[in-house]
């Protein structure tokens, strides 16, 4: 799995590499591969400091005898934001690139890493293979991460030997479908999300500052996220999209087309920020691959008098205007509902289970319809996220698919949708611990029927995040509603188990692949003789 960084000087860059690292987790340090002139003094050579100095001095030359610029934005992280900012643009020569194996994977070889790593290269373009000029590169090994990954870094000057400047357009897209190509080549774990076209947009390591300082749990962008797949999946027109983006707290704006203000092409939200600070933008498609608005736009209702209201609610709140014409978002939803979707949500059930496996369209929707309920469920009952964000986390990961693909017309879910749209206006849920429970059981069993398709396709590492959605997070909702105050399941008279909330079978799955996103506890040799399985 490649991450691509651009900017920054390329002296700091090998320093830390040649370093300890943050935690103290780099151990012997040393080159694999890089360009021959490089490799005829540095061939696995020890880093140190020095070494270190040596190398970029090496990979700077050509920045310094043409003194070409690569010019690109810059960022700097912002302790008052707790965010990345851009502060302007400037030289960005150094391209810096990670590739790392799953931990379970193992560990490669240098000769190994160095073939994965000249494969690399050259197919980026970096070197005369290109039939231009080449340009200086190393790869450094430093032993495994933190999380047990097997990992090697790649330094490039993006000024090649001639001067001129090499392409990096759509680097990272690239270096992600080389990736691809290379595990297939080297017999390594291909990663099942890019393989099918599915899978969550990236986060900038950046990004992450915020929720690695321990202030917040999740990044910007996955709060925004989730609002948003709440409010699209509750909605039935766009119009009603918009105004629901206003109510969850997010700022809205639309991108119209050039010379217009009647076509809305695009769309862009951000959080409310803390009075004096600027809102941090995220395009619809930054947010995740099917929540650009023409994907949603494929699953509501069209008519000219529909896409005159959106575009009216468009201008409304790219103006801070109120909303041009409140609808069912404002109005109290009938209690009778919650029963009545989650016995509509076992239908569905039964009829899921015959759709064939390979109908990706309507597994796909089905994916993001249920996350969006998730998300719609948290925003209501969570005070942070909890259990039910990761749920809708977890499965939209599998909701989104490769532009152009088709929505599924085989499987409404407009129980799942109504439930949505239920969950965003009431305060609380508003519901009996009883049928709560039933509604988590009822969308248990949606995610395992989900899970079965993805063991019929062998789609293991979905399936397995599926399971970690199951077992782990909605088992956790059961506890809370099966007995008040987090109390014991079954303390008080009424009160449900964990396996009678979620289905008890769906409980239970098993994957065949270790869980990826939460390691499991490990089964004492007591506990194996007593019979118990963890």
């Amino acid at each position: 799995m490649p991450n691509v960084t651009r900017g920054g000087r390329m002296p700091g860059l090998l320093v830390y590499l040649a370093g300890d690292g943050r935690h103290n987790e780099h151990r012997e340090q040393h080159v694999v591969a890089g360009d021959p002139a490089l490799m005829a003094w540095h061939a696995d050579e020890q880093l140190d400091r020095a070494s270190a100095l040596a190398i970029a001095k090496h990979l700077d030359a050509p920045s310094r005898v043409f003194g070409t610029e690569v010019n690109a934005p810059l960022y700097e992280w912002s302790e008052q934001r707790q965010q990345r900012v851009k502060v302007g643009y400037g030289d960005a020569h150094v391209w810096h690139c990670s590739l790392s194996l799953r931990a379970e994977e193992g560990v490669l070889p240098d000769t190994t890493w160095s073939q994965i790593a000249e494969d690399f290269v050259r197919q980026m373009g970096f070197t005369d293979a290109s039939g231009k000029a080449p340009c200086r590169w190393v790869a450094i090994r430093h032993g495994v991460s933190q999380a047990g990954n097997d990992h090697v870094h790649i330094a490039v000057n993006l000024v090649r030997e001639d001067g001129t400047k090499a392409p990096t357009w759509n680097d990272f897209r690239r270096a992600q479908e080389i990736s691809g190509r290379l595990e297939k080549a080297y017999g390594l774990q291909v990663l099942e999300s890019r393989d099918l076209g599915l899978g969550s947009r990236g986060v900038r390591p950046a990004e992450l500052g915020r929720a690695a300082s321990g202030s917040v749990r999740d990044t910007q962008r996955t709060t925004v996220a989730r609002r948003v797949r709440a409010s699209a999946t509750a909605s039935r027109d766009e119009a009603e999209f918009v105004r629901r983006l206003r109510r969850e707290g997010l700022l809205a704006r639309p991108r119209y087309a050039a010379g217009r203000d009647d076509v809305v092409l695009g769309y862009s939200v951000a959080l409310r920020p803390p009075a004096g600070e600027s809102p941090v933008w995220f395009g619809g498609g930054t947010l995740a691959k099917d929540l650009t608005l023409p994907r949603l736009r494929s699953t509501w209702s069209d008519s000219p008098q529909a896409a005159t209201d959106a575009v009216a609610e468009w201008t409304a709140a790219g103006r801070g205007q109120r909303p041009v014409r409140p609808g069912v978002e404002v109005d109290a939803p009938d209690p009778q509902l919650w029963e009545q979707y989650a016995e509509q949500i076992g239908e569905l059930n039964e009829r899921l289970r015959g759709v064939a496996p390979d109908d990706t369209a309507t597994w796909t929707q089905v994916a993001r319809e249920t996350s969006g309920a998730f998300a719609a469920w948290s925003l209501r009952t969570e005070p942070e996220p909890g259990p039910l964000a990761d749920a809708s986390d977890a499965l939209a990961r599998y909701a989104q698919v490769r532009a152009g693909a088709a929505a599924s017309k085989q499987v409404t879910t407009p129980a799942i949708l109504g439930l949505s749209r239920v969950l965003l206006v009431a305060a609380d849920g508003g519901q009996s611990r009883t049928s709560q429970a039933y509604m988590v059981r009822q969308l248990a069993n949606t995610l395992h029927v989900l899970f079965q398709m993805q063991q019929a396709m062998r789609h293991a590492q979905a399936a397995a995040a599926t399971e970690w959605a199951v077992r782990q997070r909605l088992a956790v909702v059961a506890t809370r509603v099966a007995s008040p105050a987090g109390g014991r399941p079954g303390a008080v008279p009424g009160a449900l188990s964990v396996e009678q909330a979620t289905g008890g079978a769906a409980v239970r799955l098993r994957s065949p692949l270790p869980n990826p996103l939460q390691p499991r506890p490990r089964t004492t040799a007591a506990q194996r003789d007593e019979g118990i399985e963890r």
